[in-house]
């Protein structure tokens, strides 16, 4: 398990300003996460563990999240993962992500585990982004984790893989000669479209028994492409609520790195941890004008 830092680094709703801290400061947490003493209540009983993307750190997806989180009630808890690898993008700090998806599940799996003795819990929320979306479903299926979670939050997540805009061809290509492994890392190739691992994954159904999943989606997507392959199909026993965060909302263009910062996509994770939780009097989601980040 990747060792957590003691810094934290300051609340940013600007995820290429938090990627480039998280450079000058390796291992930096989120504010609002990983406090090993704190004890969930009554109305929030599960503590919330964030999962990063693929070349991402917990602080570059979670600097604006964990906070709000945390003071709304929550036992926030947030790692780096995935770092394991040899490949030459796993070489700069805080770029993480890159290792084996089995692996990083199995990771991920020792770090929930952590949370629950810690917290005196027997279920944890996930929320997670990109590659953390989907990874902790392999935790789920393959590791035992079913039974440790209880609602599973995907922000852009890479449930049945990605096109790459249509250059998944050429990664599966480079990659039949350890290109693409050796440059980037497993996870890239392992969630390109109709690769070996998505086909396992997504064997028998997209979803498990007893767990509730969310899947936020945005139309600017530039990586999982096309942005819809982010979409769960329930199955027995599970419920799944699949969204568009410009439905109802066009002038939010955030894009799949700058969406974690959306006060929308905010607003949708909280009512999933929480049904009951209002915005304001109405309980309407935030529409606000958003830039893609790149």
């Amino acid at each position: 398990m990747s060792a957590q830092a003691a810094s934290t680094g300051p609340e940013t709703d600007n995820t290429m300003a938090a990627f480039a801290y998280s450079q000058l400061n390796p291992g930096v947490q989120p504010t609002g996460s990983n406090n090993w003493s704190c004890k969930p209540s009554a109305d929030k009983p599960r503590p919330v563990v964030l999962a990063h993307g693929t070349f991402e750190n917990q602080y570059a997806d979670w600097s604006k999240l964990a906070p709000v989180l945390q003071r709304t009630g929550y036992c926030v808890f947030s790692l780096d993962y995935g770092n394991d690898d040899k490949s030459l993008a796993s070489i700069p700090p805080g770029v993480n992500g890159t290792g084996d998806i089995r692996d990083s599940a199995r990771e991920f799996g020792a770090f929930v585990d952590k949370v629950l003795a810690a917290t005196g819990t027997s279920k944890v929320d996930v929320v997670g982004h990109s590659q953390g979306g989907t990874m902790p479903r392999q935790y789920m299926k393959f590791e035992g984790g079913a039974k440790k979670v209880q609602n599973m939050i995907g922000i852009a997540p890479t449930n049945n893989g990605s096109t790459f805009q249509g250059f998944d061809t050429l990664v599966r290509q480079l990659n039949r000669f350890g290109v693409t492994q050796a440059v980037a890392g497993q996870a890239i190739s392992q969630w390109t479209a109709d690769s070996e691992f998505v086909r396992t994954l997504n064997a028998g159904g997209d979803t498990l028994p007893g767990i509730n999943y969310t899947v936020i989606v945005t139309k600017y997507d530039q990586i999982v492409t096309p942005y819809e392959s982010g979409f769960l199909k329930a199955g027995p026993g599970a419920t799944v609520n699949n969204i568009t965060l410009q439905n109802g909302c066009s002038i939010d263009r955030s894009d799949h790195l700058s969406m974690v910062n959306s006060p929308r996509v905010i607003y949708y994770v909280q009512k999933a941890l929480d049904p009951n939780y209002r915005n304001g009097i109405l309980d309407v989601a935030p529409c606000t004008p958003r830039l893609p980040g790149v």
